[in-house]
């Protein structure tokens, strides 16, 4: 009797070992392929973003697990961020200020807070510009002139208001004592159709990405007078930081990058590491480069503060411009 009573303890202790063995392995993160996904169609900010993260994560031995981009568009990010809500930690997205303003304008229920926002990457710094034969020869002129009257300027915007390019002109005319909710926008489908429009004459003035306007300013096409960055843009030197003109306004045209729900605090960790190594690469230093992009990174926790931030300074800016209540 005692000999089989040791050799169920024996069975016993071996059952329990393999069990402890398989608890551990199964606790290991990440166990199974990432998941990037880009909220729009293939092209675009968010979808070379992903792919640009996917590349440099394996090309540099970052992560061992597969990573696949998946792209899931629709609704200004809501698809994608929708289908983000139902995943668990192996499945991240790209995201950017509409994640905030699609909720503030009464277009979506998800919020910032419903997931786990892990870093903020990059920016990509937005400009002024003006026909060559515009009478403004800087932003402070601008602003005068829509201080006295607020409608006088045809403002081109794409492809709507509520974005950064958008709000940006918003907090800096607020910024100089202008009436913002009588600014007079036209409103484009793409940052392309307002270069045509501003290179056409059909507008006084311009606001849109650096990415889209500094190859025509470089050419002599149209003058950019403002940019909405901390300090001048490498290769873009003879224009003034709309902080320089007096204006005291930084605006980033930011993207970062969030989880799901629920995150472990072990998930978060593991995130925080990879992202950081990435943004310490020279092939990340390469990519912003290449794409006109700024280093903006911030990890998991500031980018937390970051977005209550953000968030609370939209809900003023399209509460003062009118778009909300």
């Amino acid at each position: 009797m005692k000999k089989f009573m040791s050799i169920l303890t024996i069975v016993a202790l071996a059952l329990l070992g393999a069990c402890s063995t398989g608890t551990s392995s199964s606790s290991e993160f990440p166990s199974k392929n990432i998941e990037l996904i880009a909220p729009a169609t293939p092209g675009g900010g968010w979808d070379g973003t992903a792919r640009a993260i996917q590349k440099i994560l394996k090309d540099e031995g970052i992560v061992e697990k597969n990573i696949n981009v998946v792209n899931k568009p629709g609704g200004s990010g809501e698809v994608g961020w929708q289908y983000l809500s139902k995943q668990d930690a192996h499945s991240l997205a790209i995201n950017s200020s509409l994640v905030l303003t699609n909720n503030l304008l009464g277009q979506s229920e998800l919020t910032f807070e419903g997931f786990t926002p892990l870093a903020i990457l990059t920016s990509e710094w937005i400009s002024i510009a003006v026909p060559n034969e515009s009478k403004f020869q800087n932003a402070t002129e601008i602003m005068k002139q829509l201080k006295e009257d607020p409608t006088s300027l045809k403002i081109a915007v794409a492809p709507g208001l509520g974005n950064n390019d958008h709000l940006s002109f918003v907090q800096a005319a607020k910024t100089y004592g202008v009436d913002v909710t009588k600014l007079n926008f036209l409103i484009y489908e793409s940052g392309g159709d307002v270069v045509t429009a501003l290179l056409g004459g059909h507008v006084d003035v311009a606001t849109m990405a650096v990415s889209e306007s500094k190859e025509q300013h470089v050419a002599g096409n149209f003058r950019i007078v403002s940019v909405s960055s901390d300090e001048r843009i490498e290769g873009l030197e003879d224009v003034a930081t709309w902080q320089e003109q007096g204006v005291d306004m930084v605006f980033p045209h930011w993207r970062g990058i969030m989880g799901p729900p629920d995150m472990t605090e072990e998930e978060i960790a593991y995130w925080d590491k990879v992202i950081g190594e990435m943004v310490e690469t020279e092939a990340w230093q390469t990519l912003l480069k290449n794409n006109e992009w700024s280093s903006y990174y911030l990890d998991s926790n500031k980018t937390m503060e970051f977005l209550k931030e953000q968030n609370a300074n939209y809900d003023a800016l399209l509460s003062e411009s009118g778009l909300t209540d």
